[in-house]
């Protein structure tokens, strides 16, 4: 009997909301759920179209959580984030029930990064970017699957 794949939950407060960039990405629209997760900040980064979230206290950042994440899903996740950011296991709570639950999140690693500002704004960066960005989700897709050859099972 074949072990069964480990499933793991992902929360996502930037460009992986965006259906169209995660389908790129893992070939599929994971079940989601709207979250937040406490005490932290969303902000800009100067020069870039992606956001960035640190720790502080008070503050909220709204976004969803994957579940039923593969190994294989997540580490096409991991490669795709900057490695800029820190996979850390964060508690999130769902905003339809409240329930509260463990998901990776990406934390920018960098705590005085001069170039964090503001807040970035996912409606606005879908209307300007979402286009241009899901081009540079295939692309990133495409390298990625010339460096790591096929197995199938």
């Amino acid at each position: 009997m074949a072990a069964a794949a480990a499933s793991h939950r992902v929360f996502v407060y930037g460009t992986l909301m965006a259906e169209e960039v995660v389908r790129v990405l893992i070939g599929r629209s994971p079940s989601s759920s709207p979250a937040v997760l406490p005490n932290h900040q969303r902000f800009s980064i100067k020069g870039r179209v992606y956001p960035a979230i640190l720790p502080v206290d008070g503050k909220e950042v709204s976004g969803k959580v994957f579940k039923g994440i593969t190994d294989r899903e997540l580490n096409v996740l991991d490669i795709f984030e900057d490695e800029e950011y820190v996979k850390r296991t964060v508690e999130i709570s769902l905003t339809d029930t409240s329930e509260k639950l463990l998901a990776y999140a990406y934390i920018w690693g960098n705590q005085d990064d001069p170039d964090l500002y503001g807040e970035w704004d996912f409606e606005e960066w879908k209307r300007v970017h979402l286009e241009d960005y899901v081009k540079m989700t295939q692309e990133f897709m495409e390298e990625l699957e010339q460096l790591e050859p096929k197995t199938e099972t």
